[in-house]
């Protein structure tokens, strides 16, 4: 039996948490665990995981899922469901490691051979949109994603989305597909009519048009517009996703592996989501082993869409998405798709002792935040 011997925990730049999973036969199983803005509740979380799994069988994946979600009387939620998520990854990525297959190969195997995805271009301060689009179009990427609007107020002046319009206009001259992340933050009275503005201009997708505690004005806005609706990055379990499908309010679902309860709970959302004829976009902002074990549900699930990639991405100050890896060219990107990882476990090779060094240095300083935005009144903006 290969029991849990010891979890580490590494708060590493830019913004990300791994931890390091060890059984008593000397296997060792990387997670991804962060949660953006809430690394020191992620910690605590993890530390009680941690004292609870500790002895246990590193085989019985399900049972610690069920335990770690459904033992203690409260459930659920950001916090508890990304330290889960972290611990989850792991625990496949051991149980490729002693079987010598790939994480998708105990999914079920293949449906495809290569993950098409999509990079950032940033929009939060838009002079630079053309340009970055640009880039990523020499890089090897076919689609791109960017912020829809800077700070708004629930009702502003309609002309703030002009500039909206005007930079994805740019951005498609180049032949690129573009999703627009509306970010939550734009409310309902200016969302319908952005959503209306750039219906015109063919989207890939947009996303959180609304922020997630709205489902049913979310389904009405699905309704007044042909552009596909994509949510799912603040939704932690498949039941949090039962209220949009039911009301036929999404047609993209963006669950975030190291949120929704990693690899276990991401593939569960797949297949619900195929019932409804919902396709599935993996929310991945953060680390390489997020990417990794989003692409190994990717690779198994015939409703997958496009993968989200942060190389580069403007949050990763300090280290970039490849930092951490022993060989980066895995996560090549050729004419818009990244190759199947055909490696054990997840497929990647974590550069321990580069993570332990960064760990190292980190550990003291304030963990990334997001920025906090007020309007000219001096009230909260969402950000």
């Amino acid at each position: 039996m290969s029991q849990i011997k010891d979890v580490e925990v590494f708060r590493v730049p830019p913004r990300w948490v791994f931890l390091r999973i060890e059984t008593s036969d000397g296997l060792v199983g990387w997670g991804e665990a962060t949660l953006e803005g809430h690394t020191e509740a992620i910690e605590g979380a993890l530390d009680a995981l941690r004292q609870t799994f500790v002895g246990w069988d590193a085989d019985r994946v399900q049972d610690i899922w069920q335990h770690a979600y459904r033992s203690k009387f409260y459930r659920g939620g950001p916090v508890l469901m990304s330290a889960l998520s972290g611990v989850d990854i792991a625990l496949w990525d051991i149980k490729g490691k002693k079987l010598g297959v790939p994480v998708w190969q105990l999914l079920g195997g293949k449906v495809r051979d290569k993950v098409k995805v999509y990079g950032w271009i940033g929009g939060d301060t838009p002079e630079d949109i053309y340009q970055s689009a640009t880039v990523r179009k020499q890089q090897g990427f076919t689609a791109v994603k960017m912020n829809g609007t800077g700070q708004i107020d629930w009702i502003d002046s309609p002309h703030l989305l002009d500039g909206t319009v005007e930079r994805v206009k740019q951005v498609r001259s180049l032949g690129l597909d573009v999703g627009v992340d509306f970010h939550g933050r734009v409310h309902k009275g200016m969302a319908k009519q952005l959503a209306k503005a750039l219906e015109p201009l063919q989207l890939l997708f947009i996303e959180e048009p609304l922020l997630p505690t709205q489902p049913e004005e979310i389904a009405d806005l699905s309704r007044q517009v042909s552009t596909p609706i994509a949510l799912g990055e603040r939704l932690y379990t498949r039941h949090d996703f039962r209220p949009y499908l039911e009301r036929r309010a999404i047609d993209i679902a963006q669950p975030d592996v190291s949120h929704c309860g990693g690899i276990s709970e991401l593939h569960r959302i797949a297949s619900l989501t195929e019932t409804y004829d919902v396709a599935l976009a993996p929310h991945c902002p953060i680390g390489p082993i997020a990417l990794a074990a989003c692409m190994q549900v990717d690779i198994t699930v015939p409703n997958f869409v496009i993968q989200e990639m942060s190389w580069q991405i403007h949050y990763n100050q300090g280290a970039d998405l490849m930092t951490y890896l022993v060989d980066p060219k895995v996560f090549a990107v050729k004419d818009g798709y990244v190759d199947a990882l055909e490696g054990p476990g997840l497929g990647i090779e974590v550069n321990e002792s580069l993570v332990r060094a960064a760990a190292a240095k980190y550990k003291n300083e304030i963990p990334w935040r997001n920025e906090v935005w007020k309007g000219p009144d001096g009230s909260l903006r969402e950000w």
